[in-house]
């Protein structure tokens, strides 16, 4: 529809002024049933707008055997910028009359399973913005997982985007890289648990306040 569209350009725009790198649509009404929010919130907002802020390159070399103090603190800013992000583009969307539920890009509810109110990655994917590599992030061609996403659900019928159809080739920089071999050859294979254990331990040594590491992403820097 040309009014779907027209709006999608405005998003576009508003996102990419308040510092958006990516932006994409996906149709996401199948499913809703594995999101952390009641069927009444849920209720018409089939569509969901996934947004992505590029991470500072410079911070992320300076990553070796553990997450460094600046790598944690452009993490949390990341994360406030795209919670901002979503907030200001979600309230243009209700001025437009359509309902939206800005989603916040990290609050995890479940962190031995690393699972928040939705997967902001999954939806990533299916909005076009990348694939899920071998090391389990959302992995966009031009910016490799070096950026980070937040996710808008909406009533809003906005033109949405296909998943795109490739995936790491013959890229294993990842593997290579992690500290306790979670990353495997087959995305699949990917170890939750040995990834979940490495990130507490750098927690509880004092090294970084929150479950993150950043080694595989500052390997990864697209294909």
């Amino acid at each position: 529809m040309e009014r779907d569209a027209a709006l999608r350009k405005e998003l576009e725009k508003m996102a990419g002024s308040l510092g958006a790198a990516l932006l994409g649509v996906a149709f996401i009404k199948e499913i809703k049933k594995e999101f952390y929010f009641s069927d009444e919130i849920l209720r018409d907002l089939d569509y969901a707008i996934s947004i992505g802020v590029r991470l500072s390159d410079p911070v992320l070399e300076e990553i070796n055997d553990a997450p460094t103090k600046i790598y944690y603190h452009h993490y949390r800013q990341a994360n406030i910028a795209l919670d901002h992000i979503a907030f200001r583009v979600s309230a243009f969307i209700q001025a437009k009359g359509y309902k939206a539920l800005p989603v916040p890009a990290s609050q995890i509810m479940d962190w031995k399973r690393e699972k928040g109110h939705l997967s902001h990655k999954n939806i990533g994917r299916l909005a076009g913005l990348g694939f899920i590599g071998r090391n389990n992030l959302l992995v966009n061609p031009e910016f490799g997982a070096r950026f980070r996403l937040v996710t808008i659900l909406t009533e809003a019928r906005l033109e949405r985007d296909a998943p795109l159809q490739t995936n790491c080739g013959s890229c294993r920089a990842c593997i290579a890289v992690c500290p306790v071999g979670a990353i495997k050859e087959r995305q699949e294979d990917f170890d939750h648990i040995k990834c979940y254990e490495r990130l507490k331990e750098f927690r509880d040594r004092g090294i970084v306040g929150q479950f993150i590491c950043g080694i595989c992403v500052k390997a990864c820097k697209g294909v």
